[in-house]
């Protein structure tokens, strides 16, 4: 019980960073993140909400990510989709609803401080695999299927999702490029140790051992 406490207490705070991180991104104003520009891209094109949309195509991804591997789709992952969602609304929409960044060495460092809040959330909770995220799925499922890096995987599939949100008119900048190209090897240089934390603190083998 002990440990399923501390595993969660991963799993929500990385909710909480990649939900922080994904607006300080939006709210820099130097391009989103591919899959957050196709969000925006999406709500501003048809309506809804960032988050909304984030759950939407969390579904959607639930959905392929079963059929490549041949399994049932994991719809425990409407959680985390639902929460992400909900938070990102929350930080847009209620904490940075007012909030304008003043000149071009402020906007980066939000900018950089939401890179660096984004990776680190997606290395804590991935130490759970608890209603994992259907986006770092599929990021999961191509490492799988490919055999490819974290690194790899990641960057491959942000810079698909990429081209996808620049034809639709999705918010591309100098911002979506370094998370493009930045966040997998982050992801890659966190997670070794997040998850040395997690084992020294809840005395288990790691739980993801192909993303050693």
């Amino acid at each position: 019980m002990r440990n399923r406490l501390i595993i969660g207490g991963f799993y929500f705070t990385g909710l909480v960073l990649l939900s922080f991180g994904i607006s300080m991104i939006i709210t820099a104003g130097l391009g989103a993140g591919p899959w957050d520009a196709l969000f925006v891209a999406l709500s501003y094109n048809i309506g809804l909400t960032v988050g909304s949309w984030t759950f939407i195509v969390g579904f959607i991804l639930i959905l392929l990510n079963g059929l490549l591997l041949k399994q049932k789709p994991d719809f425990s992952a409407l959680i985390t989709m639902f929460v992400i969602g909900s938070l990102v609304d929350f930080w847009l929409l209620v904490v940075f609803a007012d909030f304008t960044a003043a000149g071009l060495g402020s906007r980066l460092l939000i900018l950089l401080t939401g890179i660096l809040s984004g990776a680190a959330g997606i290395s804590c909770y991935l130490q759970s695999d608890f209603a994992r995220n259907p986006i770092d799925q599929s990021m999961m499922v191509f490492h799988q299927l490919t055999g490819k890096s974290l690194s790899f995987s990641k960057t491959f599939l942000e810079v698909a999702v990429l081209i996808v949100a620049f034809f639709i008119g999705g918010p591309i900048g100098v911002g979506t490029l370094l998370v493009a190209f930045g966040i997998g090897p982050l992801i890659q240089t966190f997670y070794k140790p997040v998850t040395a934390l997690r084992t020294k603190v809840c005395g288990s083998p790691e739980i993801n051992k192909q993303t050693a």
